[in-house]
Protein backbone atom coordinates (compact mmCIF):
# COMPACT_ATOMS: atom_id res chain seq x y z
CA UNK A 1 0.00 0.00 0.00
CA UNK A 2 1.36 3.40 -0.99
CA UNK A 3 2.19 5.78 1.83
CA UNK A 4 -0.08 8.78 2.22
CA UNK A 5 1.51 12.12 1.35
CA UNK A 6 1.95 14.52 4.24
CA UNK A 7 1.75 17.64 2.08
CA UNK A 8 0.40 18.88 -1.20
CA UNK A 9 3.17 19.47 -3.75
CA UNK A 10 2.95 22.98 -5.20
CA UNK A 11 4.51 24.49 -8.33
CA UNK A 12 6.98 26.26 -6.06
CA UNK A 13 7.95 22.91 -4.54
CA UNK A 14 8.49 21.47 -8.01
CA UNK A 15 10.61 24.41 -9.11
CA UNK A 16 12.75 24.25 -5.98
CA UNK A 17 13.21 20.48 -6.35
CA UNK A 18 14.23 20.90 -10.00
CA UNK A 19 16.71 23.64 -9.08
CA UNK A 20 18.24 21.37 -6.43
CA UNK A 21 18.61 18.49 -8.90
CA UNK A 22 20.41 20.76 -11.37
CA UNK A 23 22.59 22.23 -8.61
CA UNK A 24 23.63 18.86 -7.19
CA UNK A 25 24.45 17.21 -10.53
CA UNK A 26 28.20 17.29 -10.09
CA UNK A 27 30.13 16.57 -13.33
CA UNK A 28 32.04 13.33 -12.70
CA UNK A 29 35.25 12.57 -14.55
CA UNK A 30 35.00 8.99 -15.77
CA UNK A 31 35.74 6.73 -18.74
CA UNK A 32 34.00 3.62 -20.03
CA UNK A 33 36.21 0.77 -21.21
CA UNK A 34 36.08 -2.89 -22.19
CA UNK A 35 38.61 -5.46 -21.00
CA UNK A 36 39.00 -9.10 -21.97
CA UNK A 37 38.61 -11.74 -19.28
CA UNK A 38 42.26 -12.68 -19.73
CA UNK A 39 43.42 -9.08 -19.29
CA UNK A 40 41.22 -8.55 -16.20
CA UNK A 41 42.64 -11.58 -14.43
CA UNK A 42 46.22 -10.69 -15.36
CA UNK A 43 45.87 -7.13 -14.09
CA UNK A 44 44.26 -8.36 -10.89
CA UNK A 45 47.02 -10.92 -10.29
CA UNK A 46 49.68 -8.31 -11.06
CA UNK A 47 48.04 -6.01 -8.48
CA UNK A 48 47.30 -3.33 -11.05
CA UNK A 49 43.66 -3.74 -10.04
CA UNK A 50 43.24 -3.83 -6.26
CA UNK A 51 40.42 -4.57 -3.83
CA UNK A 52 39.96 -1.74 -1.30
CA UNK A 53 40.82 -2.59 2.29
CA UNK A 54 37.20 -2.43 3.48
CA UNK A 55 35.99 -5.23 1.15
CA UNK A 56 38.62 -7.94 1.38
CA UNK A 57 36.31 -10.91 1.89
CA UNK A 58 35.39 -13.19 -0.99
CA UNK A 59 31.90 -14.47 -0.19
CA UNK A 60 30.49 -16.07 -3.33
CA UNK A 61 29.79 -19.79 -3.01
CA UNK A 62 30.76 -22.17 -5.81
CA UNK A 63 27.22 -22.37 -7.21
CA UNK A 64 27.03 -18.57 -7.51
CA UNK A 65 30.49 -18.46 -9.10
CA UNK A 66 29.41 -21.20 -11.51
CA UNK A 67 26.31 -19.28 -12.56
CA UNK A 68 28.41 -16.21 -13.29
CA UNK A 69 30.85 -18.23 -15.44
CA UNK A 70 27.85 -19.70 -17.27
CA UNK A 71 26.56 -16.17 -17.96
CA UNK A 72 29.91 -15.20 -19.49
CA UNK A 73 30.03 -18.36 -21.61
CA UNK A 74 26.50 -17.74 -22.90
CA UNK A 75 27.10 -14.02 -23.63
CA UNK A 76 24.39 -12.98 -21.18
CA UNK A 77 24.39 -9.34 -19.97
CA UNK A 78 26.98 -8.71 -17.26
CA UNK A 79 26.75 -5.64 -14.99
CA UNK A 80 29.48 -3.03 -15.40
CA UNK A 81 32.57 -3.25 -13.25
CA UNK A 82 33.09 -0.03 -11.29
CA UNK A 83 36.70 1.12 -10.87
CA UNK A 84 38.53 4.19 -9.59
CA UNK A 85 41.97 5.47 -10.57
CA UNK A 86 44.06 5.76 -7.40
CA UNK A 87 45.77 9.18 -7.81
CA UNK A 88 49.04 8.29 -6.06
CA UNK A 89 49.74 4.90 -7.65
CA UNK A 90 47.79 4.88 -10.91
CA UNK A 91 46.33 1.50 -9.90
CA UNK A 92 42.61 0.85 -10.27
CA UNK A 93 40.55 0.23 -7.14
CA UNK A 94 37.70 -2.20 -7.62
CA UNK A 95 34.72 -0.38 -6.15
CA UNK A 96 32.16 -2.86 -7.42
CA UNK A 97 32.97 -6.18 -9.12
CA UNK A 98 35.55 -7.86 -6.90
CA UNK A 99 33.44 -11.03 -6.54
CA UNK A 100 33.15 -11.34 -10.33
CA UNK A 101 36.85 -10.70 -10.91
CA UNK A 102 37.93 -13.23 -8.30
CA UNK A 103 35.51 -15.74 -9.77
CA UNK A 104 37.14 -15.31 -13.19
CA UNK A 105 40.53 -15.83 -11.56
CA UNK A 106 39.34 -19.01 -9.83
CA UNK A 107 37.99 -20.38 -13.09
CA UNK A 108 41.06 -19.62 -15.20
CA UNK A 109 43.29 -21.11 -12.48
CA UNK A 110 41.21 -24.31 -12.36
CA UNK A 111 40.32 -23.91 -8.68
CA UNK A 112 36.61 -23.58 -9.49
CA UNK A 113 34.64 -26.72 -10.37
CA UNK A 114 31.34 -25.76 -12.00
CA UNK A 115 28.26 -27.06 -10.22
CA UNK A 116 24.56 -26.36 -9.73
CA UNK A 117 24.06 -25.32 -13.36
CA UNK A 118 20.64 -25.96 -14.90
CA UNK A 119 20.72 -24.23 -18.27
CA UNK A 120 24.02 -25.91 -19.20
CA UNK A 121 23.88 -28.86 -16.82
CA UNK A 122 26.40 -30.82 -18.89
CA UNK A 123 29.09 -28.36 -17.67
CA UNK A 124 28.65 -29.46 -14.05
CA UNK A 125 31.91 -30.99 -12.85
CA UNK A 126 34.00 -29.07 -15.43
CA UNK A 127 37.02 -26.92 -14.71
CA UNK A 128 38.47 -24.44 -17.22
CA UNK A 129 40.97 -27.02 -18.48
CA UNK A 130 38.14 -29.44 -19.27
CA UNK A 131 36.81 -27.13 -22.00
CA UNK A 132 38.02 -27.49 -25.57
CA UNK A 133 41.09 -25.29 -26.11
CA UNK A 134 39.10 -23.36 -28.73
CA UNK A 135 36.43 -22.58 -26.05
CA UNK A 136 39.12 -21.59 -23.58
CA UNK A 137 40.48 -19.06 -26.08
CA UNK A 138 37.04 -17.66 -26.78
CA UNK A 139 36.32 -17.39 -23.05
CA UNK A 140 39.58 -15.50 -22.49
CA UNK A 141 38.63 -13.04 -25.25
CA UNK A 142 35.19 -12.32 -23.79
CA UNK A 143 34.95 -8.69 -22.72
CA UNK A 144 33.46 -7.03 -19.65
CA UNK A 145 32.60 -3.36 -19.58
CA UNK A 146 33.77 -1.00 -16.88
CA UNK A 147 33.15 2.52 -15.66
CA UNK A 148 36.34 4.11 -14.33
CA UNK A 149 36.55 7.23 -12.22
CA UNK A 150 39.61 9.13 -13.38
CA UNK A 151 42.30 10.53 -11.12
CA UNK A 152 40.57 13.92 -11.43
CA UNK A 153 37.46 12.74 -9.58
CA UNK A 154 37.46 14.50 -6.21
CA UNK A 155 37.76 12.73 -2.87
CA UNK A 156 34.14 13.65 -2.06
CA UNK A 157 32.84 12.26 -5.36
CA UNK A 158 34.71 9.00 -4.79
CA UNK A 159 33.38 8.68 -1.24
CA UNK A 160 29.82 9.46 -2.30
CA UNK A 161 29.96 6.77 -4.99
CA UNK A 162 31.51 4.26 -2.59
CA UNK A 163 28.57 4.87 -0.23
CA UNK A 164 25.95 4.53 -2.96
CA UNK A 165 27.37 1.36 -4.52
CA UNK A 166 28.60 -0.58 -1.49
CA UNK A 167 25.31 -1.34 0.27
CA UNK A 168 25.45 -5.15 0.30
CA UNK A 169 25.77 -7.53 2.05
CA UNK A 170 25.27 -4.75 4.62
CA UNK A 171 25.45 -0.98 4.66
CA UNK A 172 28.98 0.14 5.37
CA UNK A 173 29.62 2.38 8.35
CA UNK A 174 31.22 5.75 7.47
CA UNK A 175 34.59 4.70 8.91
CA UNK A 176 34.55 1.50 6.86
CA UNK A 177 34.18 3.58 3.71
CA UNK A 178 36.90 6.02 4.80
CA UNK A 179 39.14 3.02 5.33
CA UNK A 180 39.13 2.50 1.58
CA UNK A 181 39.80 6.15 0.80
CA UNK A 182 42.18 7.70 3.31
CA UNK A 183 45.92 7.33 3.49
CA UNK A 184 46.67 3.81 4.77
CA UNK A 185 49.38 5.05 7.13
CA UNK A 186 46.98 7.46 8.81
CA UNK A 187 44.25 4.83 9.03
CA UNK A 188 46.68 2.41 10.69
CA UNK A 189 47.63 5.18 13.09
CA UNK A 190 43.96 5.62 14.14
CA UNK A 191 43.50 1.87 14.36
CA UNK A 192 46.53 1.49 16.66
CA UNK A 193 45.20 4.23 18.92
CA UNK A 194 41.93 2.29 19.23
CA UNK A 195 43.93 -0.66 20.65
CA UNK A 196 45.43 1.48 23.43
CA UNK A 197 44.92 -0.48 26.67
CA UNK A 198 43.80 2.56 28.66
CA UNK A 199 41.37 3.60 25.93
CA UNK A 200 39.84 0.11 25.94
CA UNK A 201 39.52 0.22 29.74
CA UNK A 202 37.93 3.68 29.88
CA UNK A 203 35.84 3.45 26.71
CA UNK A 204 34.46 -0.07 26.23
CA UNK A 205 32.89 -0.69 22.82
CA UNK A 206 30.63 -3.62 21.97
CA UNK A 207 32.07 -6.37 19.78
CA UNK A 208 29.55 -5.59 17.05
CA UNK A 209 30.55 -1.91 16.95
CA UNK A 210 34.25 -2.76 17.06
CA UNK A 211 33.87 -4.81 13.90
CA UNK A 212 32.43 -1.72 12.20
CA UNK A 213 35.54 0.39 12.95
CA UNK A 214 33.89 2.20 15.87
CA UNK A 215 37.15 2.59 17.80
CA UNK A 216 38.88 4.37 14.93
CA UNK A 217 35.74 6.46 14.34
CA UNK A 218 35.69 7.69 17.94
CA UNK A 219 39.37 8.60 17.92
CA UNK A 220 39.00 10.40 14.58
CA UNK A 221 36.16 12.43 16.12
CA UNK A 222 38.32 13.29 19.13
CA UNK A 223 41.14 14.69 17.02
CA UNK A 224 38.84 16.45 14.55
CA UNK A 225 36.80 18.22 17.24
CA UNK A 226 39.81 18.94 19.43
CA UNK A 227 41.58 20.76 16.64
CA UNK A 228 38.68 22.62 15.07
CA UNK A 229 35.34 22.20 16.87
CA UNK A 230 34.24 25.82 16.34
CA UNK A 231 34.25 25.29 12.58
CA UNK A 232 31.66 22.53 12.83
CA UNK A 233 28.50 23.57 10.99
CA UNK A 234 26.00 20.74 10.70
CA UNK A 235 27.05 17.42 9.14
CA UNK A 236 29.42 15.32 11.27
CA UNK A 237 30.45 13.11 8.33
CA UNK A 238 31.38 16.11 6.17
CA UNK A 239 33.25 17.72 9.07
CA UNK A 240 35.29 14.54 9.60
CA UNK A 241 35.97 14.17 5.87
CA UNK A 242 37.26 17.74 5.66
CA UNK A 243 39.53 17.10 8.63
CA UNK A 244 40.91 13.93 7.06
CA UNK A 245 41.74 15.71 3.82
CA UNK A 246 43.53 18.48 5.71
CA UNK A 247 45.54 16.29 8.05
CA UNK A 248 46.05 12.84 6.52
CA UNK A 249 49.35 13.81 4.88
CA UNK A 250 50.51 16.39 7.41
CA UNK A 251 50.45 15.12 10.96
CA UNK A 252 52.85 14.39 13.78
CA UNK A 253 52.23 10.97 15.29
CA UNK A 254 54.29 11.65 18.41
CA UNK A 255 52.46 14.89 19.18
CA UNK A 256 49.05 13.32 18.62
CA UNK A 257 50.00 10.30 20.72
CA UNK A 258 51.16 12.53 23.58
CA UNK A 259 47.96 14.59 23.43
CA UNK A 260 45.76 11.49 23.38
CA UNK A 261 47.65 9.85 26.25
CA UNK A 262 47.48 12.99 28.39
CA UNK A 263 43.72 13.20 27.91
CA UNK A 264 43.24 9.50 28.74
CA UNK A 265 45.34 9.67 31.91
CA UNK A 266 43.39 12.71 33.10
CA UNK A 267 40.09 10.90 32.55
CA UNK A 268 41.45 7.81 34.29
CA UNK A 269 42.48 9.88 37.31
CA UNK A 270 39.47 12.14 37.74
CA UNK A 271 36.44 10.45 36.13
CA UNK A 272 35.22 7.57 38.35
CA UNK A 273 33.89 5.37 35.52
CA UNK A 274 35.85 6.80 32.59
CA UNK A 275 33.71 7.61 29.57
CA UNK A 276 31.01 5.10 30.56
CA UNK A 277 27.61 6.06 31.95
CA UNK A 278 27.78 3.50 34.75
CA UNK A 279 30.46 1.43 36.44
CA UNK A 280 29.27 -1.76 34.78
CA UNK A 281 28.69 -0.18 31.37
CA UNK A 282 29.83 -2.40 28.50
CA UNK A 283 29.53 0.13 25.68
CA UNK A 284 30.18 3.86 25.48
CA UNK A 285 27.87 6.35 23.72
CA UNK A 286 29.72 8.39 21.11
CA UNK A 287 28.31 11.72 22.29
CA UNK A 288 29.41 11.07 25.85
CA UNK A 289 32.92 10.11 24.76
CA UNK A 290 33.18 13.22 22.61
CA UNK A 291 31.91 15.56 25.32
CA UNK A 292 34.32 14.28 27.96
CA UNK A 293 37.41 13.75 25.81
CA UNK A 294 37.24 17.04 23.92
CA UNK A 295 36.17 18.95 27.03
CA UNK A 296 39.20 17.57 28.89
CA UNK A 297 41.47 18.50 25.98
CA UNK A 298 40.19 22.09 25.97
CA UNK A 299 40.55 22.40 29.74
CA UNK A 300 44.12 21.09 29.66
CA UNK A 301 44.98 23.53 26.91
CA UNK A 302 44.03 26.38 29.23
CA UNK A 303 45.54 24.84 32.36
CA UNK A 304 48.03 21.98 31.73
CA UNK A 305 48.46 21.26 35.47
CA UNK A 306 44.71 21.24 36.12
CA UNK A 307 43.40 19.59 39.29
CA UNK A 308 39.62 19.86 39.03
CA UNK A 309 36.95 19.82 41.70
CA UNK A 310 35.10 16.55 42.11
CA UNK A 311 33.73 15.48 38.74
CA UNK A 312 31.01 13.53 40.56
CA UNK A 313 29.29 16.84 41.37
CA UNK A 314 28.12 17.23 37.76
CA UNK A 315 28.88 14.11 35.67
CA UNK A 316 25.52 12.50 36.56
CA UNK A 317 23.54 15.75 36.52
CA UNK A 318 20.47 16.39 34.37
CA UNK A 319 22.35 19.25 32.74
CA UNK A 320 25.19 17.03 31.53
CA UNK A 321 22.68 14.40 30.43
CA UNK A 322 20.91 17.08 28.38
CA UNK A 323 24.21 18.01 26.70
CA UNK A 324 24.93 14.40 25.75
CA UNK A 325 21.60 13.32 24.33
CA UNK A 326 21.83 11.61 20.94
CA UNK A 327 19.87 14.41 19.24
CA UNK A 328 22.82 16.71 20.00
CA UNK A 329 25.02 14.96 17.44
CA UNK A 330 24.50 17.28 14.45
CA UNK A 331 23.32 20.52 16.05
CA UNK A 332 26.13 23.08 15.93
CA UNK A 333 25.22 24.91 19.13
CA UNK A 334 24.77 21.66 21.03
CA UNK A 335 28.05 20.23 19.73
CA UNK A 336 29.96 23.32 20.80
CA UNK A 337 27.95 23.56 24.01
CA UNK A 338 28.75 20.08 25.26
CA UNK A 339 32.51 20.51 24.81
CA UNK A 340 32.56 23.87 26.51
CA UNK A 341 30.27 22.66 29.31
CA UNK A 342 32.79 19.98 30.29
CA UNK A 343 35.70 22.39 29.86
CA UNK A 344 34.08 25.03 32.06
CA UNK A 345 33.09 22.53 34.77
CA UNK A 346 36.64 21.26 34.95
CA UNK A 347 38.05 24.79 35.18
CA UNK A 348 35.62 25.91 37.88
CA UNK A 349 37.33 27.25 40.97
Amino acid sequence: MAKKKNKKITETDKNEAEEQIVEERTPIAYDTREYTVQAIVEMYENEEWVVPRYQREFVWREDKQSKFIESVLLDLPIPYLFLADEPKTGKLEIIDGSQRIRTLQNFLNNTLVLNGLKKTEKLNGFTYNDLFVSRQRRFGRKTLRSIELTENASWFVRKDLFERINTKPYDLAPMEIRKGLIDEKFYNFLNEFSKNALFIKLCPISEKRLKREEGAEMILRYFAYSSNYKKFIHRVDEFLDEYLIQISENYNINEMQADFDKMLHFVDKYFPVGFKKTKGGKSTPRVRFEAISVGVHLALQEKPDLKPKSVENWIDSKEFSKHTRSDAANNRLKVIGRFEYVRDKLLEK
